[in-house]
């Protein structure tokens, strides 16, 4: 705390001291007695000591405690905390079923529309090599039979 080449000399104070003042005891005030009807009157209970002295006197009633309020079982800060986890894992099982339900779409889709190219193109094969295997409905010209006089074929 204080460099080592610094002379330290701890400070003297004046020290005071105080000496408590007695007060005189105060005059007793005597104020006038009024007789208070209790509520209820309490019940007087006597009592004989063993060597025979009795002892009259009213019973009292120990203190009860104020009943404390019900306390629930679990804080509410712990319910809270359960229901919004349980509501964020819901919602995150949500979004995967959801991802889960788009990407299988996705893969019929895909399905389908393969599925009718490869039957659009069989059924266009099928009209193509179909159409050089018979030689029916289109014009057929004999070229050996038939006479050209300018331009023109006359058969």
């Amino acid at each position: 705390m204080y460099p080592e080449d610094t002379p330290h000399v701890p400070v003297q104070r004046a020290v005071e001291v105080h000496q408590p003042t007695p007060y005189p005891p105060a005059a007793p005030v005597s104020a006038p007695v009024v007789p208070v009807q209790p509520g209820t009157v309490p019940a007087v209970a006597s009592i004989v000591l063993p060597d025979g002295r009795v002892v009259t006197g009213y019973a009292i009633e120990p203190t009860r405690p104020e009943p404390v309020a019900a306390k629930p079982a679990v804080s509410r800060t712990a319910v809270n905390v359960a229901l919004g986890g349980g509501g964020f894992l819901a919602v995150c099982g949500g979004l995967v079923l959801l991802t889960s339900f788009i990407a299988a779409l996705t893969a019929f889709i895909t399905q389908l529309i393969t599925l009718a190219a490869v039957i659009f193109g069989g059924w266009i094969a099928v009209q193509i090599f179909s159409a050089r295997g018979h030689q029916g409905g289109g014009t057929t010209v004999n070229i050996r039979k038939a006479v050209f006089k300018r331009n023109h074929f006359h058969g």
